[in-house]
């Protein structure tokens, strides 16, 4: 029951249009940001580099694929984070009910992914076999005063993917590019930051992933919240994320500060 009413929760925040674009207080300072860093990244302002078009595809590529049960590869990657979340308890089936344990909603995972689609779990693998000290320490809810009604993790994890994907809104500018407006300027700076980061790291999306679900239970501690607040701990995340990738000296992901909450170890 609480799940449920958590995911239907989140389905209201995630169809407000209020989440799309750009927050507030982005564009009061977005002019003195753009100024400061216009010479670092003006090249993506006018061409993009081979390199950034095969990756924007590519990544474009992976935010179409839906999850398909049927697919032996969706499967295997199904299994695999079992194996990387729980290495030592055998997995009974794609369907049971030990799926609840990670937070799905019931005994089938594959109903959640919903408009995240695969990449979502992509993300969650990577995240597990990455780091996965801070994935265990997350998904076992350690550390912090815990509330008594905690998000799910798995289900929390797909709406980080789908946060991510709305705030980075590369799908439109990656359509452009394929019709071959290889000139085509990214609209928001925001955007503009990261093109440059995927140049450098083609795994700079999965980065950004794990250290934006460190950064959501950061705030979730600091506000003590519980699940009827997740609406406000997503959009302080993303906010949070925002602020990071326009500071002067984030040049990859692993320059951003809340990197450091994340261990290998």
């Amino acid at each position: 029951m609480f799940i449920s009413s958590f995911v239907i929760f989140l389905e209201g925040f995630l169809n407000n249009d209020s989440t799309s674009g750009s927050p507030r207080w982005l564009g009061r300072s977005l002019s003195c940001v753009c100024i400061k860093r216009k010479g670092a990244y003006e090249r993506i302002g006018n061409n993009l580099t081979p390199i950034q078009v095969e990756r924007l595809q590519r990544l474009k590529h992976r935010m179409e694929v839906y999850f398909d049960a049927s697919r032996h590869e969706h499967q295997e990657a199904l299994r695999a984070l079992w194996s990387a979340t729980y290495p030592d308890q055998e997995l009974i089936g794609l369907i049971s009910d030990q799926w609840k344990q990670m937070g799905w909603q019931g005994r089938d995972p594959s109903t959640d992914f919903r408009g995240a689609g695969f990449i979502s779990l992509e993300n969650l693998l990577f995240f597990a076999k990455t780091f996965n000290a801070s994935f265990q320490k997350l998904l076992n809810k350690q550390g912090g005063k815990r509330s008594a009604w905690e998000y799910p993790f798995a289900v929390a994890g797909v709406n980080i993917t789908f946060m991510i994907m709305q705030m980075l809104d590369l799908q439109s500018f990656a359509i452009l590019i394929l019709e071959g407006l290889s000139a085509a300027k990214p609209r928001t700076f925001i955007r503009t930051v990261f093109i440059q980061m995927l140049s450098e790291d083609e795994w700079a999306f999965d980065l950004l992933y794990c250290v934006a679900f460190m950064v959501m239970d950061k705030q979730w501690l600091d506000r003590n919240a519980s699940y009827m607040e997740f609406n406000e701990v997503l959009r302080c995340t993303r906010q949070q994320l925002e602020r990071e990738l326009l500071l002067d000296d984030v040049m990859r992901i692993e320059d951003m500060p809340s990197y450091s909450l994340l261990s290998q170890s």
